[in-house]
């Protein structure tokens, strides 16, 4: 009597990975949520949504997705930050901005890190490919990579208007290959808005910090923030396109500084005025 075939061995179950929360934060961003939303959902163990009063239906869109939705005031990039990371409730935090997809090779990477029993990080970068007018940008700062997925415990951000960074207990830094498709602008005078509005916010940050700043260091930043752009790192070859963004960044740089400059010269310029009209003189 023949044997009986033996059963091939069942295959060990997957292995589970670190639950994870997507949070963003955003105000009237209709236009490009929905896709952001979409590159997470289902894969995402929560998605955490701060919304500082939208007034274009963005809530509606992401209540679609997510019930975890909060309808805030808008206290700055940072305070705001550390309001959706207090509802977040995964062992690891993927900080995503409206502007942002993630893309099937990035989450499957990401699967892969966290579900690895001996992962040495607290915090995972992975490189930013920026899309500006139809193509993404190979060169220059907007190619780095982005620290937006750690561990949440005892993680907080600085309390800063804009450019705020991330604080944690212990920080061991991964990289990883696949990238995070960005979609920073809609058009041309979005890129101008969106720099000019972060430079002047970084300026009352310098000045309330008790920096100064000259029309001397802005117009020199304004060169040397060019050539660095374009010559150190590489946009000259992204075409166009390199020059363009080389361009807006030397013109970030002179509108950082050149608003600081006003801000100090504000008070003295009031006093002389003041004086001038004086009653009897």
């Amino acid at each position: 009597m023949p044997l009986p075939a033996e059963s091939p061995p069942p295959c060990p179950p997957p292995r589970a990975r670190r639950s994870l929360s997507v949070m963003i934060i955003c105000c009237n961003e209709a236009d490009r949520i929905r896709a952001c939303l979409e590159s997470v959902a289902g894969w995402a163990d929560e998605i955490v949504v701060f919304d500082s009063g939208s007034r274009d239906g963005t809530v509606d869109i992401v209540r679609r997705y997510t019930d975890q939705v909060y309808v805030t005031d808008w206290p700055g990039y940072g305070p705001q930050r550390n309001r959706a990371l207090q509802q977040c409730r995964g062992d690891w935090v993927f900080s995503l901005d409206a502007d942002e997809r993630v893309t099937p090779a990035l989450r499957a990477e990401i699967d892969r890190a966290l579900a690895d029993p001996q992962l040495p990080y607290t915090m995972l970068k992975m490189p930013w490919r920026t899309w500006f007018f139809g193509a993404p940008l190979r060169f220059g700062r907007y190619t780095s990579p982005q620290g937006k997925l750690f561990r949440r415990e005892g993680a907080r951000y600085r309390d800063h208007q804009v450019h705020e960074s991330l604080l944690m207990p212990s920080r061991v830094d991964g990289i990883l290959k696949s990238p995070l498709d960005h979609h920073s602008w809609r058009d041309y005078r979005h890129a101008q808005e969106k720099h000019l509005q972060y430079a002047c916010l970084l300026a009352a940050q310098k000045h309330a910090a008790g920096q100064r700043g000259s029309m001397g260091m802005a117009t020199l930043r304004f060169f040397t923030d060019f050539l660095q752009q374009y010559v150190l790192r590489l946009c000259l070859l992204d075409g166009w396109r390199g020059f363009l963004i080389s361009v807006i960044l030397a013109q970030y740089a002179f509108h950082k500084y050149a608003a600081l400059y006003t801000l100090q010269d504000r008070a003295p310029r009031r006093l002389t005025a003041g004086a001038a009209s004086l009653p009897g003189d």
